[in-house]
């Protein structure tokens, strides 16, 4: 384990942090590679062990010079794996853009990524869904970098007990009634103790395979309005739309995608305009603006969806015209 090198450069970082396994490994394996960050932990209080744990990530803190940023799940809240998961990426994202992180490092693994292709090949998905865990994605405006998916959570461990390193184990991950940890103990943990390297490669080289096919991809930005150019296969359009809005941070479900695929234009999670036709797909925040009876007639004559409009009525001159000229032709002129 002492030959693994994060490939992380990205100026400020911030450690999702929880003292268990991975996180810890990670903690110190950035340690190793002499990568500026600090952490930030959650206490969901749902076990007594949470407090400790806590304790433990404010010792780390300290004894490197980290900053240390702890939130508590809220009492009166209901609980669930999705609650808990909203609330510690509000949490992180509260935390990115007040202290100007660049990027955010979780401590996802091989068995997490395994674990998730396992449960996504249940239920019949595509590759959008099948590999939903990347290395490296864009959430908020902020870098979310997985660097650990192809070391397995055993390799992990080692590397801990290797070097005399304390952690935490988190019982709750023994509690089959999550769907995730049973596929966990009766399927991914067991293939990776046979197959790890084979699957570690095919992994890798599927991403490879993922990549090559993003990259005819055309978009243009426009503020928070991104208009992507496509051939129309409605499959295409389904994955630019759920990488898109995994980068706003919106995680939808099949439902929600076969929805997107009939209406064409929709509003998702109540603030997200999205509109397909033939070759484009426009993605914006939903705004309320009054729009100038010439705006819109300019939109109507243009051919823009009406969900789009509002948004775009908010953008300067300048951009305006970039995004007319580019929705009419595809192309920018950057000298006019």
């Amino acid at each position: 384990m002492n030959s693994i090198k994060l490939d992380i450069n990205s100026g400020k970082n911030l450690l999702a942090f929880s003292a268990g396994i991975d996180s810890t490994a990670l903690f110190f394996l950035m340690i190793d590679n002499n990568i500026d960050f600090d952490i930030a932990i959650v206490n969901y209080n749902q076990r007594e062990q949470s407090k400790d744990e806590v304790i433990y990530a404010t010792q780390l803190a300290h004894k490197y010079n980290k900053k240390c940023f702890i939130s508590e799940f809220t009492k009166n809240k209901q609980f669930s794996e999705k609650s808990a998961r909203d609330f510690r990426y509000d949490f992180f994202d509260e935390i990115m853009e007040k202290e100007k992180y660049k990027s955010l490092l979780t401590a996802h693994q091989l068995n997490d990524k395994l674990e998730w292709f396992l449960m996504q090949l249940t239920k019949g998905a595509g590759l959008t869904e099948l590999f939903g865990m990347e290395a490296k994605s864009i959430r908020n405006n902020y870098n979310l970098l997985k660097p650990l998916l192809n070391y397995s959570k055993q390799t992990l461990q080692n590397y801990l007990d290797d070097k005399n390193i304390k952690y935490f184990i988190d019982e709750s991950n023994q509690d089959q009634k999550y769907k995730r940890n049973y596929f966990r103990h009766n399927f991914s943990d067991k293939l990776l103790d046979k197959y790890e390297s084979g699957i570690s490669k095919s992994f890798q080289y599927l991403q490879k395979d993922i990549n090559s096919l993003n990259s005819n991809i055309e978009v243009e930005k426009f503020e928070q309005l991104n208009l992507y150019k496509f051939n129309g296969d409605t499959n295409l359009a389904i994955r630019i739309i759920d990488k898109d809005l995994k980068q706003r941070g919106v995680i939808i479900s099949k439902a929600t995608r076969d929805e997107i695929i009939k209406q064409k234009n929709i509003i998702v999670s109540h603030n997200i305009a999205i509109s397909i036709n033939e070759t484009q797909i426009y993605i914006a925040p939903v705004v309320k603006s009054n729009m100038e009876k010439k705006f819109k007639e300019r939109c109507r004559v243009k051919k823009v969806p009406q969900n789009i409009r509002a948004y775009l009525s908010t953008l300067n001159d300048d951009m305006l015209s970039s995004f007319f000229l580019y929705h009419s032709t595809g192309y920018l002129n950057l000298h006019d």
